[in-house]
């Protein structure tokens, strides 16, 4: 009996604590899932899949999941020069749990030739992973032997030589009309919008004198000495292609224009969720697993700050509006 009453009379504070007890376990699971990041993180790839750009960016994404452990989706919405899938990026809510995986075109170049639902403004650099120069090569029975050779052959046959590229105001023929620009030479761009792997066919088969594009593609045919390189765009050479001069060797190094990939988010996610990213992404680029992939491409390591990332993109925006425009296609 005495029992019995001193537990009744000790029920309601006992109820309060079991009350308490019960909140702070039920508030626990949801502090946990708060913690950034709680799920998988989706990338949005502005290509179809199985491209340069889908194919690095998988890479990348596979390294990072594993250093965050945490899983990232890949969403290929290809289209429009990239301009789908970077209008799906910027729209997306700023919560780090939407991010692109991109190439430079869709936000330095193909914004000046057709119209973009967004701006600079719109979205915050994460990460640079990985660059390359473009490359300008021709047949092995090319009057040039050499970068300057080329440049003054083109000189004296102005508008005479086409040059294959990856579709109008794409990286291609921009990167190198900001190189013929400043040589004071004047080739004729063929689009292929089907991309690299059409320009180099179409190379192969005669139907244009210069392949315009990324290293890897050509180089069996460097190696088996039925193409030669003669330029590309970055301040230094290539190892790879010993012959083929930079454009500090031609005088014109400020003329670099690098094929680029990295991550972005859209404008507003919060600075402590980007500051992870940011650390994730640049310790993934830099583990022997992607440097081995990238050399596999003849691609080089990049792994930037947010900072160093804008910045480049901000300079080639800027360098690519004077290009759009001294070739009639600014908007």
């Amino acid at each position: 009996m005495h029992k019995r009453m001193k537990n009744f009379a000790a029920g309601p504070a006992g109820w309060a604590a079991a009350l308490m007890a019960a909140a702070l376990c039920a508030a626990a699971p949801a502090q946990a899932q708060d913690k950034y990041p709680s799920r998988a993180i989706t990338i949005i790839v502005p290509t179809a899949p199985g491209g340069s750009t889908d194919t690095v960016i998988r890479q990348l994404a596979e390294i990072t999941g594993g250093l965050i452990k945490q899983h990232f989706a890949i969403l290929n919405r290809p289209g429009a020069g990239g301009i789908i899938g970077t209008t799906a990026i910027t729209r997306a809510e700023p919560d780090g749990y939407t991010l692109g995986g991109i190439w430079n075109a869709p936000l330095t170049m193909t914004p000046h030739i057709l119209k973009a639902q967004y701006s600079p403004s719109d979205y915050v650099a994460v990460s640079l992973s990985d660059s390359a120069p473009i490359v300008l090569c021709a047949k092995a029975n090319f009057p040039a032997n050499s970068g300057r050779e080329f440049v003054e052959y083109a000189r004296k046959n102005p508008d005479k030589l086409t040059y294959g590229t990856d579709g109008v105001g794409a990286t291609i023929q921009l990167a190198s009309e900001r190189i013929f620009t400043r040589l004071h030479i004047k080739l004729r761009s063929v689009p292929f919008v089907a991309g690299a792997g059409q320009t180099l066919q179409s190379f192969l088969a005669n139907q244009i004198d210069i392949y315009g594009g990324s290293i890897a593609p050509i180089l069996p045919y460097v190696k088996d000495k039925s193409v030669k390189c003669l330029i590309v765009s970055s301040v230094g050479r290539v190892a790879a292609l010993p012959r083929a001069a930079s454009l500090t060797d031609l005088g014109i190094p400020e003329e670099q224009t690098l094929l680029w990939h990295g991550i972005i988010a859209p404008k507003g996610v919060p600075a402590d969720r980007l500051a992870l990213l940011e650390n994730a992404f640049r310790k993934a680029a830099q583990t022997p697993q992607f440097k081995a992939f990238l050399a596999s491409q003849s691609i080089n390591v990049e792994g930037t700050s947010a900072r160093e990332m804008r910045k480049i993109m901000d300079d080639e925006y800027a360098a690519m509006a004077g290009i759009a425009k001294s070739l009639g296609l600014l908007k």
